[in-house]
């Protein structure tokens, strides 16, 4: 059931985006596009699905791992990457938007439920320390799509009687 902790994250960052579009009115839907896609990035580990690690490690003779996308410093690299094929007056804005959506997921996987009582290295590569999480749900849980699809509901219905 990951399409739904995938889904959730969508949901959560147009939440986001739509709120910040009735602040700033140059929040437009290209920009809210931008923040869900951040909000997908970390997720990029998945191509693991495809592409296993151990071929590529085999392939390279070196030890490869797609994990570390899913920390702040691969989805760093990852948005930074996207940026330079963003045309220069829009960059800034886009990369800042990016980061906000992988942001959202990163914290969001900070709540789910571990055995160990620990996250992930979520700050990698600036420290391994696994902070505590506070188990809040699985990432196969249903609910969370739900309560996320209802804020998104509210937050869209919140900004089309604005506009």
């Amino acid at each position: 059931m990951k399409m739904a902790d995938l889904m959730t994250h969508v949901l959560v960052a147009y939440t986001i985006a739509a709120l910040l579009s009735l602040k700033y009115d140059w929040m437009t839907s290209p920009y809210t596009t931008a923040v869900m896609t951040g909000a997908v990035l970390p997720d990029l580990t998945r191509i693991n699905l495809i592409l296993d690690s151990a071929l590529i490690e085999n392939y390279l003779g070196i030890p490869f791992s797609w994990t570390p996308l899913h920390t702040t410093g691969g989805v760093l690299i990852v948005i930074l990457i996207i940026t330079v094929f963003i045309p220069k007056n829009l960059s800034k804005r886009v990369f800042l938007l990016l980061v906000l959506g992988a942001v959202s997921h990163l914290v969001l996987d900070l709540l789910l439920i571990n055995a160990s009582g620990r996250s992930y290295a979520v700050l990698w590569p600036l420290t391994h320390y696994h902070p505590p999480t506070p188990g809040l749900y699985l990432s196969t849980d249903i609910f969370p799509v739900f309560v996320a699809g209802a804020a998104a509901l509210i937050a869209y219905k919140i900004k089309k009687d604005r506009d």
